[in-house]
């Protein structure tokens, strides 16, 4: 049988709440003997910051570079906000995706049947919806230099963000998107702003070419991002896999999110580059969602998102696409059954706790896979 190493890192929030969640489907696939997860806890974000004074510290990076998958919950809070720049809570996600060079952010938007009437648009808008969207992780105005606030001659500030991005880097998220489209439509759009960004010259450049001549049998358009983003509240399932830089790819997947009917329901992963000699890739898998400190410690958190990133990990990390899916099914039919927590709860549905949607989950387990 074989052992994966995962580093669970809850972080702040609600993030303690739906990992204890997630542990328990973990030890629910470690009993059923497709594999041996071994797992270990630590702190990140702000927690980190109250033990150690960082974010994140160096043993837990060290944990983190040697683990086949690090499992994240969210981090930060108003507690927090006045912590230096370069420490706050967040630094720990950055700091993670960089060091670990996680270049690939996969962002599902799934719009399960029964949630269709959660969501702010119409039934027939979002139902059966299922996009992909591929944020490149690593650069972009995130990471460039000069990233800085200067107080000039005449006393005025001014603020420098630089978005920087070379051909590799997009070379290597573009396949990312077109080896994904492959396994689903085969089609893709590229969102960008090259009609006012040099950035985006470029990467339509770039993503044009290798589409050209690597997939020629994968259909490619491209748009604007401004407009990708009325597009997805106008008529989202026209799209199926998005790929986009940094910052576009943050904004676009939260605008996904919303059609869904929850920030609660969407996980996400990162991943990097396979390994030339194992051909494992090194990932973090966490929910789109916040710290969410407003409900904290009230057992009322959506766990779900939480969960469904595990069942990407089994999927992405570990080659377990039949556990995966049947991860992807136990959520499924929760939801058919009428369960929700307060973000997704429409009258005649069952309102539960994040510990009762934990249970209803393996229960479901339980019952397909008997």
């Amino acid at each position: 049988m074989t052992t994966y190493k995962l580093l669970l890192l809850p972080g702040d929030g609600i993030g303690t709440e739906i990992m204890a969640e997630v542990k328990t489907v973990i030890d629910w696939f470690g009993k059923r003997g497709v594999a041996s997860f071994e797992s270990e806890q630590d702190l990140a974000g702000g927690a980190a910051y109250d033990a150690h004074g960082k974010a994140i510290s160096e043993a837990t990076m060290k944990l983190a570079q040697e683990s086949d998958a690090v499992i994240f919950g969210a981090v930060g809070g108003p507690k927090w906000d006045s912590v230096p720049y370069d420490v706050r809570p967040e630094a720990a996600l950055l700091r993670l995706r960089k060091d670990l060079e996680l270049f690939a952010n996969l962002r599902p938007a799934i719009c399960y049947p029964a949630l269709a009437d959660a969501s702010s648009l119409k039934r027939e808008l979002v139902e059966g919806l299922d996009i992909l969207i591929v944020r490149e992780l690593t650069g972009g105005v995130y990471f460039g230099s000069p990233k800085e606030i200067v107080t000039l001659e005449n006393g005025q500030k001014r603020a420098v963000d630089t978005q920087l991005y070379t051909t590799s880097e997009i070379e290597r998220i573009a396949r990312v998107a077109f080896d994904l489209a492959k396994t689903r439509s085969s089609r893709v759009a590229s969102a960008e702003k090259r009609n006012v960004m040099k950035s985006g010259v470029l990467w339509n450049q770039v993503v044009t070419k290798v589409g050209k001549e690597e997939y020629p049998d994968v259909a490619l358009e491209h748009v604007l991002a401004d407009n990708c983003a009325m597009q997805l509240v106008r008529r989202p399932k026209q799209y199926d896999v998005i790929v986009c830089d940094n910052l576009f790819g943050d904004i676009l997947s939260d605008v996904a999110a919303m059609l869904t009917g929850s920030l609660g329901m969407l996980p996400s992963a990162a991943l990097g580059a396979p390994d030339a000699v194992t051909g494992r890739r090194k990932s973090m898998y966490e929910p789109v969602h916040g710290s969410a400190p407003d409900i904290a410690g009230k057992g009322i958190s959506n766990p779900i998102a939480m969960i469904a990133s595990f069942a990407m990990a089994l999927r992405y990390s570990f080659g377990l696409v039949e556990e995966a899916d049947l991860l992807d099914r136990a959520i499924s039919s929760v939801l058919s059954k009428g369960l929700r927590t307060g973000d997704i709860y429409t009258e005649g549905t069952q309102k539960v706790g994040t510990k009762e949607m934990g249970a209803a989950i393996l229960k479901e387990l339980d019952l397909l896979s008997a």
